[in-house]
């Protein structure tokens, strides 16, 4: 059977041509001429059929300001619509793969893999009580597309959708085609780049799109796949219990963002909750339309007797009603309580649920009804699903995480603690800690945090914080905000003092009660390298012990890739993480603590990115406690999770890439790394990271990046709402990682993600080392495998050629300088990689290959025009404009920002 009316290249030409006849009828012959002068030229040149690009060049020599913004919207919208043929191409081979049961990383694949190895149905249920995946949307400015733009290609989307996968008469097809046709005029016609910053609403308000619209209706076909695979696989009853949560930074991250206020996270809180109550109204009004048996038919059971008892006695009048409606009809009766419980939940007439704990109970009695009645049936397919779903997403809808920088933490305490004559900014370490654990462990309150009179605007922020986080638990449930993550952590001390605060504040009442999770965000190389000193620290703290047990021995640690990466360099940051995983893992190991590593990735490879289920599959065994989390921001959002199916796919993947490592890390709790692996990591890593740091420190440096890539233009492009670096200064330190890694993957030269791996591992090859060991650290170790694939895949998107035309706007000094050193070591890099994957490409995927083909062509005079434009040291308002836009069209055609 056919799945399928189209495939990907008549999509790409027809949208092509699209987008042609658009801009003929919506700026003149002559405008498309020209787009088809350079795109031709432009493609000449990728197949070898022009020796150098010097047609591109001519044509986009002497164009007015008006030709340019022709050229920059044809290319960046020509990529757009790209990017949705892709995606559709992206759903079909997910679908058809599906059908054939070809698919790999399913969760299918996962659960067959466990039947083969022998393992009975208490070792699976024993694998999968321990999983728990925690997906975290952050606000972090990556998403370089307006939100009204991104709408319009929704609707283009859906349009694929249906040309592709319903039958359609001659008559259906021509009008969709119409509407196709009238949407793509439609974003040829809007502005594509932002005029104001977004807010951190409009950030909190896209992350709910995506949490409202796609994952709260996917997420219950994630687990009916499981529970499908695991009864045709296992005889014996499994338990499939909880496995994904979902959480967000949006609107509470108040690190660098001045905008992240009480009343922002409160409206956050609100607004989600007022998201998730009407959903699940509505989901239980459908179900009222299914569950309409006859009450003298059935013996509904005394679980779900006793729970319509108990909603009658709470709701007498309601009971009424209902009774009256539906007389007889027991299973609509209850329905009709439940829905009117939970639009009591955010309602201030008393009888709402108090948690969704009881919502669930009253699921799982009408559920359980239904199979004693024999309607197992009905239970699956409509009652199991809405279970699945309020036991991902509660009241909620996502769970909030607060976070912070130490220092405003630190400051804050000396502020407030001085005022009762207690000189905390006096001592050192070992006194603070001190300090904090006695003042955590006496019954009375050291300050009123209430009392802010007196105090500095940043100390009264800090205290009013942490008063709302005691009114917002008691308000939407502990549940809604009860993580608090502290960047740039060094010192025991960090972590107490939030611990502090979250006890004046009444979060904490030790011993017996905790809150909040407090979660060091180890960053700096000081940080991971003292990560004994200050986790051993804590775990031996009087105080801190009482917090653990109290949130049931769980401590979450956050690794930041992305500073990491900017401080050491790619080879040296992924070494230094994976080494203090395992080191963390051995210190919770020896004080009987559970982790919950809080992996916190960024889109590009640099900043930790590339497919997550590799990633979880390569992370050390000892780290591998079940539980894990991460981050997901900016394009990456948008890629994984706009479109359901693809959605659900992801989903699928990162539960089996989990299921695999649970259950190999049962298996193999100590993962075994040769010590010849270890040395020539250590070797290469620490040549690298000197590499690394001498180029960043040496003079002129920051100069060159400044002049050679768009960062001027990324800090204005209004992307978020936090602002690009952390001070005015322009210091590589100070800048946030996100422009960093966006600026040089404009340029073509996305040094963050392989810059000195030629020199580490010609370090490693110097000093004894030798190629067939790489090639079998490459087989056998899915560590290193992964990293020189994202090292590969990063080679493989720069451009040499391109990114010279970038190194020529410099100095001729400064272009001596540093241009021959980075191309020196890309060369290097490529050659190294190819020789130990023994590849004769850099991609071992064929279709991201054909991916990069594809899209190269028209990348090219995109970033030809920025140079141009960045070239002129005086812009009009129009070419202004036509530069920011080559920086959104650059972001689209290589689909990632930072």
């Amino acid at each position: 059977m056919e799945l399928h009316a189209r495939e990907v290249n008549q999509d790409v030409r027809e949208l092509g041509e699209l987008l042609g006849e658009i801009i003929r009828t919506q700026r003149s012959e002559s405008a498309f001429e020209l787009v088809e002068q350079i795109r031709a030229a432009a493609i000449d040149y990728r197949r070898g059929d022009a020796e150098d690009r010097a047609a591109i060049g001519e044509a986009l020599d002497g164009l007015d300001p008006e030709d340019q913004d022709v050229v920059a919207r044809a290319f960046t919208t020509y990529f757009e619509l790209i990017n949705l043929a892709e995606e559709r191409q992206r759903v079909r081979e997910i679908r058809e793969g599906s059908q054939e049961g070809t698919l790999d990383d399913s969760v299918r694949a996962a659960v067959e893999e466990l039947a083969e190895r022998d393992l009975d149905a208490d070792t699976v249920e024993a694998v999968l009580d321990d999983v728990l995946i925690q997906p975290t949307f952050t606000a972090h400015p990556t998403e370089a597309r307006r939100k009204t733009v991104k709408a319009k290609l929704r609707s283009v989307s859906n349009h694929l959708e249906r040309l592709d996968e319903v039958r359609l008469t001659r008559d259906e097809q021509a009008d969709l085609e119409r509407d196709l046709e009238a949407e793509v005029t439609s974003l040829w016609q809007t502005a594509q780049v932002r005029e104001r910053r977004p807010d951190v609403t409009d950030e909190a308000l896209n992350v709910q799109w995506y949490l409202e619209n796609v994952l709260f209706e996917v997420i219950s076909e994630v687990y009916d796949a499981l529970e499908r695979a695991v009864d045709e696989e296992f005889d014996d009853e499994v338990e499939v219990p909880k496995l994904y949560e979902f959480r967000s930074w949006a609107g509470s991250d108040r690190d660098g963002n001045p905008f992240v206020t009480p009343e922002v996270t409160e409206e956050t809180l609100d607004r989600q909750r007022s998201v998730a109550v009407p959903l699940y109204r509505d989901r239980l009004k459908t179900l009222s339309g299914v569950l309409s048996q006859d009450g003298d038919q059935i013996d509904t059971g005394d679980r779900f007797d006793e729970r319509l008892a108990d909603h009658r006695e709470r709701l007498p009048a309601v009971a009424e009603t209902a009774r009256e409606r539906y007389p007889d009809e027991p299973y609509r009766q209850i329905l009709k309580l439940m829905r009117e419980r939970v639009v009591r939940v955010n309602d201030v007439r008393p009888g709402g649920y108090e948690d969704e704990s009881e919502f669930l109970e009253d699921i799982a009695a009408v559920a359980e009804s239904l199979r004693a009645n024999g309607a197992d049936v009905i239970a699956e397919s409509h009652v199991d699903p809405l279970y699945r779903t309020v036991d991902t997403f509660g009241f909620s809808l996502a769970s909030l995480d607060l976070r912070d920088h130490r220092a405003k933490h630190t400051n804050a305490i000396a502020e407030a603690v001085d005022r009762e004559g207690v000189d905390y900014e006096g001592m050192d370490e070992d006194q603070r800690v001190e300090f904090l654990t006695d003042a955590i462990l006496q019954d009375s309150p050291v300050v009123d945090l209430a009392d802010r009179e007196g105090l500095s605007d940043e100390a009264a922020r800090v205290l009013r914080r942490f008063e709302k986080t005691a009114e917002w638990q008691d308000d939407y449930g502990v549940d809604a905000i009860d993580t608090y993550a502290i960047s740039w952590c060094e010192e025991p001390s960090h972590v107490l003092e939030v611990l502090f605060l979250a006890d004046q504040a009444g979060i904490v009442d030790l011993p017996g009660y905790c809150g909040l999770d407090v979660v060091p965000l180890l960053e700096s190389k000081y940080a991971l390298d003292g990560a004994r000193r200050i986790m051993g620290t804590l775990f031996e703290n009087e105080a801190y012990q009482q917090a653990l047990d109290a949130r049931n021995g769980v401590q979450e640690i956050m690794l930041g890739y992305s500073d990491s990466n900017k401080e050491n360099g790619f080879l040296a940051a992924n070494w230094s993480l994976f080494r203090n995983q395992r080191r963390l893992a051995a210190i919770t190991d020896d004080y009987d603590v559970e982790m919950r590593l809080f992996h916190g990735r960024g889109g590009s490879i640099s900043r930790g990115g590339g497919p997550m289920n590799d990633a979880m599959l390569a992370l050390p065994n000892e780290t591998v406690s079940g539980q894990i989390k991460f981050t997901e921001q900016g394009e990456t959002i948008s890629e994984k999770y706009a479109n359901r199916k693809i959605a659900e796919r992801n989903l699928e993947q990162m539960l089996d890439a989990q299921i695999r490592a649970r259950h190999n890390a049962m298996e193999n709790p100590v993962e075994e790394v040769p010590e010849a692996w270890s040395e020539a990591m250590e070797t290469a890593a620490e040549a690298a990271r000197e590499e690394y740091v001498d180029l960043l420190e040496s003079d002129g440096f920051v100069d060159f990046f400044e002049t050679t890539t768009p960062i001027t233009v990324i800090e204005n492009l209004n992307l978020g709402s936090r602002p690009a670096s952390r001070s005015a200064e322009r210091d590589v330190d100070d800048l946030r990682a996100i422009p960093w890694v966006f600026s040089w993957t404009q340029a073509r030269c996305i040094l963050p993600g392989w810059y000195s791996l030629a020199t580490g591992i010609e370090a490693y090859l110097d000093d004894g080392g030798d190629i067939e060991t790489l090639r079998e650290m490459y087989d056998e170790w899915l560590f290193f495998q992964t990293t020189l694939d994202n090292a590969a895949l990063a080679l493989a998107r720069s451009e040499m050629e391109i990114a010279e035309r970038y190194a020529d706007l410099a100095d001729a000094d400064l272009r001596e300088a540093f241009f021959p050193r980075i191309r020196e070591e890309y060369e290097g890099a490529v050659e190294l990689v190819k020789a130990i994957t023994d590849r004769d490409s850099l991609l071992r995927r064929e279709w991201l290959a054909e991916n990069l083909a594809r899209r190269n062509p028209y990348v090219d005079p995109l970033n030809l025009l920025q140079v141009r434009l960045l070239d002129q040291s005086h812009l009009t308002e129009a070419e202004e404009r036509t530069l920011r836009l080559t920086v959104q069209g650059i972001a689209a055609g290589m689909k990632n920002t930072g």
